[in-house]
């Protein structure tokens, strides 16, 4: 993996992506942050969920949410600070 490059880094070079998010992020193919730039993280939620065959928890939500905002180039949030952003999002009709 080309490391010089910040679209290269390994996912579990984001905040608040640890061992198990990352092994999530495999199972959809996705291995380097670049991936994430541009992604819908209520999508890459639902996948997630299918691929598990299971409801996940909401919080995983708040933490795609961080991910995908730092692979578009924002600062590092820990993934609560997506919470209530989420929680409205979800209320609203999609």
């Amino acid at each position: 993996m080309d490391t010089s490059h910040p679209e290269a880094r390994d996912l579990q070079t984001l905040a608040n992506v640890g061992p198990a998010v990352r092994r999530r992020f495999e199972r959809l193919g996705l291995t380097q942050v670049g991936q994430l730039a541009g992604r819908d993280p209520f999508e890459l939620f639902e996948q997630m969920c299918a691929t598990e065959g299971r409801a996940e928890d909401p919080c995983l939500l708040d933490t795609l949410m961080s991910a995908v905002d730092q692979a578009n180039g924002a600062p590092a949030q820990p993934w609560w600070h997506y919470t209530e952003e989420r929680k409205r999002l979800l209320a609203e009709p999609r």
